[in-house]
């Protein structure tokens, strides 16, 4: 998936992603973000966010101050996702309906699993409408994720 151009001008915190915000999300990921795809999905999270930028199909938040708080993207067949730094809890409100406004521009079935133990994720989660489906045992470790999904029409 492409973002068409259209789409970042409908906020100052959304933008295309460039090479200097994915270190920056790297670098500073939320330890609930890494543990979710290191121990969750058995890979580097460092090595994973470089990779998804250098696609391109992605955007990544900031918030009023600057700091980069997160990048996101849905990729074929719906599969949404976002990995975020601690700058989401220096503007969570700021955060949240930015996430809202990202996703309210998606279209069709949006779906993934999450961390049980991600718990800023699965308030935020619920906060953009996702219902969440069941839990699963996913991962080289069999750690409890939870499916969630949601229509954008």
């Amino acid at each position: 998936m492409t973002i068409h151009p259209n789409f970042i001008n409908v906020s100052n915190y959304i933008h295309p992603i460039t090479t200097k915000a994915a270190y920056e999300v790297a670098s500073n990921l939320r330890p609930e973000d890494r543990r979710e795809v290191e121990e969750g999905h058995g890979v580097d999270s460092y090595t994973s966010i470089i990779s998804k930028a250098q696609e391109g199909s992605c955007v990544y938040f900031n918030v009023p101050n600057g700091k980069t708080a997160g990048m996101a993207g849905v990729d074929p067949g719906g599969l949404i996702w976002m990995l975020t730094t601690p700058a989401i809890e220096e503007y969570p409100v700021t955060f949240a309906r930015e996430s809202k406004r990202y996703v309210e521009r998606q279209k069709g079935l949006l779906w993934n699993i999450v961390d049980e133990r991600n718990t800023v994720h699965l308030k935020l989660l619920k906060f953009l409408g996702f219902k969440f489906l069941r839990k699963i045992s996913h991962g080289p470790n069999r750690l409890s994720f939870i499916e969630f999904c949601n229509v954008i029409l």
